[in-house]
């Protein structure tokens, strides 16, 4: 038997307890590229109550902190809220920021060599296979060395009973709409459904120089599957698991889901490329007003706003199926945190991932990056967030939190696979849906066993 990965999801803050497709975008920077270290800033978002006479504490320790978030944050911030965690402990962070992909390169390659950065950003499919060959430390057993109280946490991925990452930040899933696009396109009335979302894209693509919406699909970064695939299942209250196995073959509403994503293709209304596209150069296609809609984590959002500030953007609900009456599901995704096993500082790494979780800390955090807390008693302020944010956080309170990879062991190559039979059906290589189901699932049940 396999070993076993599961999540222990709870709802905070609403409760918002989210998970972490990521969250995620990437990009097409070379994976060999070098990492970015970020400059010391200061900033007015972030808390400061230090006292210019206290004596600063000294230590001759320097963290790495590799991770993606940044790129995704304010300028600054990032290394402003690290420079606040040493003025307090001493302890010097060297931050290493590349986009989301480059990063997951990155990861795997210290993994690999045993060379991992001594704190690392994780997305939860990731956690398994780290785990799994040791490349990641048990953080269990290092909050109890360090005393740190985990019943503030959200949420906790483990593996084999133990934690190895805590998500910082959750993030949920909404629809971007151009709503300049529609404007020009003609349309007045959002879509709801699936046959109203073909007619709309439809009528974009008729009527302007954009495309109705976009999956990245490109197989190295297989995140599109859960972000922009299966957020249409998980929209009209489908699974793909059932009782912790594989529910593939014969799964109406996937059978569905995956008949509509064939629809949009065979109609035209997919972005061009969506074969080598990843989800960074899809954000970059909506930001410069080549797509209509798109489904994309909120960490998004300040760099849409700040490269198109003039656009008038908007969210909807995820179109259900036609017929669809039920609660719909939205797709989350987190920026978790970890510890390298092969970290001479395994309890300094420990201390600044609870800085980080502190709520204090966490709440700036979370709002910055215009997310939902890490830590529960986190009373993030969000009346200075662009309304766009409100807007979605409205729209997540009608709808739950999911994410079925979340758990699941080899999560990422589960993705991988099912990428790479889709691509096999919409390219016609595969006759039929069910054809491309069938094989999805026989390269997913032995994961299982």
């Amino acid at each position: 038997m396999k070993k076993k990965l599961f999540a222990l999801l709870t709802v905070g803050i609403l409760s918002l307890s989210l998970l972490a497709c990521a969250g995620n975008g990437g990009d097409d920077a070379p994976a060999d590229e070098p990492a970015v270290t970020d400059d010391a800033a200061t900033t007015d978002e972030t808390p400061d109550d230090t006292d210019a006479d206290d004596v600063a504490p000294t230590s001759d320790v320097t963290l790495e902190f590799q991770q993606w978030w940044g790129v995704e944050l304010p300028e600054g911030f990032l290394a402003d809220l690290v420079s606040r965690f040493t003025d307090e402990t001493g302890i010097q962070i060297e931050l290493l920021s590349n986009p989301f992909a480059d990063t997951r390169t990155q990861i795997m390659a210290g993994a690999a060599t045993a060379t991992m950065a001594d704190v690392v950003g994780l997305d939860g499919s990731w956690v398994y296979d780290f785990a799994n060959q040791g490349a990641i430390s048990n953080l269990t057993q290092l909050m109890a060395d360090i005393g740190m109280d985990d019943s503030e946490l959200s949420a906790q991925v483990q593996f084999e009973g133990n934690t190895y990452m805590i998500p910082a930040t959750n993030f949920a899933y909404p629809m971007f709409v151009n709503l300049d696009i529609l404007e020009e396109a003609g349309i007045t009335d959002m879509p709801t459904t699936w046959s109203e979302f073909i007619a709309a894209s439809e009528q974009v693509v008729a009527n302007t120089d954009a495309s109705g919406f976009a999956i990245p699909l490109e197989a190295s970064s297989p995140h599109g599957v859960q972000n922009q695939y299966l957020s249409w299942l998980w929209a009209s209250g489908g699974r793909f698991m059932e009782d912790g196995r594989p529910n593939l073959v014969g799964n109406s509403d996937l059978i569905a889901t995956t008949e509509f994503v064939k629809d949009m293709f065979d109609n035209g209304v997919i972005a061009p490329g969506s074969f080598t596209m990843r989800e960074q150069d899809m954000v970059e296609e909506f930001t410069n007003g080549r797509v209509a809609f798109m489904i994309s984590s909120l960490a998004h959002l300040f760099m849409i706003t700040e490269g198109a500030p003039d656009m008038n953007i908007g969210f909807i609900d995820i179109p259900v199926m036609d017929g669809y009456t039920g609660q719909s599901g939205m797709t989350v995704a987190n920026w978790g945190l970890g510890v390298a096993a092969n970290s001479p500082h395994q309890e300094e790494a420990m201390m600044f991932i609870e800085f980080l979780l502190s709520p204090e800390i966490n709440s700036a955090l979370v709002v910055a990056a215009s997310a939902f807390p890490g830590n529960v008693n986190a009373d993030p302020d969000y009346s200075a967030s662009p309304p766009l944010f409100l807007d979605a956080f409205e729209i997540f309170q009608r709808n739950f939190a999911i994410n079925e990879f979340t758990g699941l062991p080899t999560a990422e190559d589960l993705m991988r696979s099912m990428n790479e039979e889709l691509l096999l059906f919409l390219d016609g290589d595969t006759a039929t849906v069910g054809e491309m189901l069938e094989a999805t699932q026989a390269r997913w049940e032995p994961v299982f066993n």
